[in-house]
């Protein structure tokens, strides 16, 4: 949640002009994205891949992330300014011009497909510059404002990192990350309907169409429990498609059985009463740990099936 209260000014203007422009980048997304990615590498080469390629897939990964996120601020400064919750990003307080952010945005791309192209290889830099292309040009510019499934179809961007971590290692796709790609494709709409559900009144005034603005709580939580189900078979699917072990299989179902467990409670409570934001934001946080811990098990599986 972004804090409201006014920033303590104890370092220069220089400083705090370069942590307006990391805020651009909206770094606690970058995390969630770099997350998927390394033990997606870890499972493609069932091991530990070389350090050299590890740090030139995140570093383009984060740049390429980081620059299609600043291109959404650039897009959405109208909106971001009527929203609670986004009103103190650098383009709403004026701590970044919206030209200087999109030459910044555009830097960013250009840095992260080279640094791909060049340390990696050009179908991790093409998966990467799809996955920018995808979310400015299908979510933010045409689907965000206008349709209530706008993060259903948009979030396929945020899928993107699992291929690109996996073709980083191999240089090609296979079913593995794209059942991966389907994993993260589906956790994506009940993790920011729960999210959305807390800041409906917020959506609303800034006309932007999310489910929870446009649906009753009894069907968002239908859909939010769906999509988690949905989420949960893809997880287990995976498990012989990629030849994982007992350690990410009980950490698939058990995390898995709990996730839908969560997911009925806000069902059953959106029949019983219309308030459901405390529920839903218990869902939200146990999302986040749900897919770290999820995609850490890939990675200590593969380790663990090495060692025996």
């Amino acid at each position: 949640m972004v804090s409201h209260a006014p920033a303590v000014r104890v370092a220069g203007p220089r400083i705090s002009r370069v942590g307006a422009y990391v805020a651009l980048t909206k770094p606690r997304i970058i995390e969630l994205l770099l997350v998927t990615t390394l033990p997606t590498m870890i499972v493609a080469e069932r091991g530990l891949p070389r350090i050299g390629l590890i740090v030139a897939t995140l570093i383009g990964g984060t740049l390429a992330a980081g620059g299609a996120n600043a291109i959404n601020m650039y897009v959405d400064r109208d909106i971001d300014s009527v929203m609670h919750r986004t009103r103190n990003r650098p383009l709403v307080t004026g701590s970044v011009t919206p030209a200087a952010a999109l030459a910044f945005a555009c830097a960013l791309e250009v840095a992260a497909f080279a640094e791909l192209w060049r340390f990696v290889n050009l179908l991790s830099a093409l998966l990467a510059l799809s996955a920018t292309a995808f979310y400015v040009g299908i979510y933010t510019l045409w689907l965000k404002r206008r349709s209530s499934q706008n993060i259903v179809i948009g979030g396929a961007a945020g899928a993107v990192p699992v291929l690109v971590g996996w073709a980083a290692v191999t240089g090609s796709l296979a079913w593995p990350p794209v059942i991966l790609f389907a994993v993260i494709f589906l956790w994506t709409p009940p993790h920011f309907w729960a999210l959305a559900i807390r800041y409906r009144e917020d959506y609303e005034a800034a006309s932007v169409p999310m489910l929870p603005v446009v649906a009753t709580p009894t069907r968002i939580a239908r859909n939010v429990f769906g999509y988690t189900a949905a989420l949960v078979a893809s997880t287990i699917a995976f498990a012989p498609v990629a030849h994982m072990g007992l350690t990410y299989v009980v950490v698939a179902v058990v995390g898995g059985a709990a996730y839908l467990a969560m997911a009925g409670r806000l069902w059953i409570l959106a029949h019983r009463s219309s308030t459901i934001e405390g529920e839903a934001m218990r869902l939200f946080g146990y999302s986040i740990t749900y897919l770290t811990v999820l995609f850490a098990a890939m990675a200590v599986d593969v380790f663990v099936r090495r060692i025996h």
